[in-house]
């Protein structure tokens, strides 16, 4: 694996990036074990060797692969193959994941599209959002801009005036996420670069302002996950538990806001939370980022709390590249080595593609899955992508 010692060398880890995507982690997806092409849409319940263990689809994964292969085609190579794999997730969210009685997605349905259920936060509909926007731009068929927004604005409908009876908190103790706010921004980030969306600015505005003055904690050096609906830290689990991956996600998401509009505060605000939340979230006994800490380094509660998840990583080896290249602060170039050769060591299956998605701390393979309901075919990709693309920019 070549070994990122300085920015020279960066340019050596381009391939890794760019033929990881294209001969590894694409070709494992883009298989008739999981392109649908009777009923539509992705199967993506599958073991180490691809075999499908489940045929149930999570709507997250449809809206997810969508978006990939339509980016890819705008942003790599018109491939037609893409492009027609792309039409199978979007036709599948038209007809099948749609709740015809109230407009809400599904978050499960079953192989041919009858509905499993229904999340209480509507995120379903964010990742449909950026699958139409990119599929609009390949496509050049103004009615998916349409659905893009339509589905961007019922998303942040939902989660600025959830219905009574979806609330998540009873009154007692209402709680905030940092979710809402940082996939708003990216949302809104991906349909401002795809149809030109002109509300675009307004959302990445509010998201970014909402997570620098409630979650972002300077007399902590903390970037919260959970906080009370005034704002406040609650002194219970939920309100201690930190989830750093989520953070540094949420960091690189304005570096990347930074870097567009080439604004030094920006760029500021996103390497303090990223700085903040490396020391907080890098396992310093066995590497790699642990998935849940306490706020006060106190015990938490979630029992997989120290287990390495596979997305975490690749939100950490973008961020760290992200942060170094806007500002050649080489503390970031040594943590993007850290979490790149510990992820590249642990987490790939040379022999059959893809990433393994569940680590234990000492990094024993938990679960031979690759893919289920929450994973699929977009954090890796996306980190691949961009990596990839940032490196060759670089260049």
């Amino acid at each position: 694996m070549p070994q990122p010692a300085g920015r020279d060398n960066l340019c050596e880890l381009l391939p890794v990036y760019r033929d990881g995507l294209l001969q590894d982690t694409l070709p494992f997806w883009l298989t008739d074990q999981c392109l649908d092409h009777q009923h539509g849409g992705y199967l993506t319940c599958r073991d180490a060797d691809g075999t499908v263990v489940d045929t149930d689809k999570g709507v997250w994964q449809q809206g997810r692969f969508a978006w990939l292969l339509s980016k890819l085609f705008n942003t790599v190579e018109q491939n037609s193959q893409w492009l027609d794999a792309a039409e199978l997730g979007i036709r599948f969210l038209d007809k099948h994941c749609y709740d015809p009685l109230g407009g809400r997605m599904w978050f499960q349905v079953t192989r041919d599209g009858r509905p499993i259920r229904k999340r209480r936060y509507a995120f379903s509909e964010s990742f449909a959002s950026i699958a139409y926007a990119q599929y609009s731009k390949a496509t050049r068929q103004p009615e998916y801009a349409a659905k893009a927004i339509a589905a961007f604005e019922r998303f942040v409908d939902h989660n600025t005036n959830p219905p009574v009876a979806e609330a998540k908190f009873e009154p007692a103790r209402r709680m905030r996420s940092i979710g809402f706010p940082m996939i708003t921004m990216a949302t809104a980030q991906e349909l401002r670069e795809a149809i030109g969306f002109s509300r675009a600015d307004h959302w990445i505005d509010q998201g970014i302002a909402i997570i620098e003055r409630d979650f972002v904690r300077d007399d902590q050096e903390v970037v919260m996950e959970t906080i009370s609906h005034d704002g406040e830290i609650l002194n219970h689990f939920d309100g201690r538990t930190l989830n750093p991956g989520h953070a540094i996600e949420a960091a690189w998401f304005i570096l990347w806001e930074g870097k567009l509009r080439n604004e030094p505060r920006l760029i500021s605000l996103g390497t303090k939370m990223l700085r903040w939340m490396w020391q907080r979230g890098w396992d310093p006994q066995y590497g790699g980022m642990l998935s849940f800490v306490d706020l006060h380094g106190g015990p938490v509660p979630e029992y997989w709390h120290d287990m390495k998840f596979w997305w975490p990583h690749n939100e950490t080896i973008i961020a760290t590249l992200l942060a170094y290249l806007l500002t050649e602060d080489k503390q970031f170039l040594r943590w993007h080595q850290q979490v790149h050769e510990w992820s590249y060591r642990h987490f790939p299956d040379p022999e059959r593609r893809e990433w393994f998605g569940y680590l234990r701390r000492d990094a024993a393979i938990s679960s031979t899955l690759k893919g289920n309901l929450w994973k699929g075919p977009f954090h890796l990709p996306r980190m691949q992508l961009l990596c990839w693309k940032l490196l060759e920019e670089m260049l």
